[in-house]
């Protein structure tokens, strides 16, 4: 654990690329609007909390994130509210162009790995274009064991992922995002269990200061679709805190996954019953070509 510390002290403070703020940068600038009057810095992160924004790696751009979830804070001073367990998630996401980006990551929850792609369709612009709207696409494979269920080979352990990501920014402090998503299960519990789930996320962030916003977002999914387990839908806030070339993001979710298969649908912490995991999300940013 102290290594990882190190870590990440390393990544926050000094690293021997010099790093380039240009793509990160060009999130958090929120001076909003260029020369051709498209409108950016509609989120300071890629992510709200869990939830994917529309904001992506420019062209050459590679960013590194960490996501990190402690136990749940109700379970008590023997664990340290949460602070004995946690599970993580490193990410690389890298932009082959401006509008298309692709990442690859590994999560401690269910020892899962995933990749993904990122394509801006369109972009809010100061005159016509009213919102700005991508396609996020991840399939997901968990390499957790079970030495009871050995037939359990990569086809049951895949999952996909596609989410339209529809955004606005409505001024200079305030952004929302509407997300429909529709997930397919290779494998489900029972056969009243749907392999393919649809789900609806909402999110946005409100500045409070010029380097400072607090975020939500809660995804719902329909009643009928998933019976075998208890989930309930996925609920976060969170803090962003702009430092110059990377994003610190303080969160608190009922949500333990960290990848849209497993936060949408694998949820089912209760906030009402303390169900909360705190934790945090750091991205930095890279330029590795111009």
């Amino acid at each position: 654990m102290q290594k990882f510390y190190i870590f990440i002290s390393f990544l926050l403070f000094g690293s021997c690329i010099k790093a380039q703020d240009s793509s990160l940068a060009q999130l958090v600038n929120d001076s909003s609007i260029n020369e051709n009057s498209i409108v950016k810095g509609t989120f300071k992160a890629t992510q709200i909390v869990n939830m994917p924004t529309i904001e992506s790696p420019a062209k050459g751009g590679l960013q590194f994130m960490i996501m990190h979830r402690f136990g749940r804070l109700n379970e008590g001073a023997y664990e340290l509210w949460g602070l004995d367990n946690a599970t993580i998630r490193f990410a690389l996401d890298y932009g082959i162009s401006d509008r298309l980006s692709i990442g690859i990551g590994r999560s401690s929850h269910d020892k899962t790995y995933d990749g993904s792609f990122k394509w801006k369709a369109l972009q809010q612009k100061e005159q016509g274009m009213p919102f700005s709207a991508s396609l996020y696409g991840l399939i997901a494979y968990s390499t957790l064991k079970y030495s009871d269920k050995p037939y359990l080979n990569g086809t049951f352990r895949t999952s996909y992922l596609t989410q339209a990501l529809l955004a606005r920014k409505f001024s200079r402090n305030l952004s929302l995002q509407l997300a429909p998503s529709w997930m397919h299960f290779n494998l489900v519990p029972t056969e009243e269990d749907n392999n393919n789930v649809f789900a609806i996320g909402f999110g946005g962030r409100m500045k409070v200061s010029k380097r400072v916003s607090i975020n939500a977002e809660y995804n719902y999914v329909p009643d009928g679709q998933i019976v075998t387990n208890d989930i309930t839908n996925s609920l976060s806030f969170g803090m962003d805190i702009e430092t110059g070339g990377h994003v610190f993001q303080l969160v608190f979710s009922n949500s333990q996954g960290m990848v849209g298969p497993a936060y949408l649908a694998k949820t089912t912490g209760k906030w009402g019953d303390g169900d909360i995991y705190f934790g945090f999300n750091i991205t930095r940013a890279f330029t590795l070509k111009r």
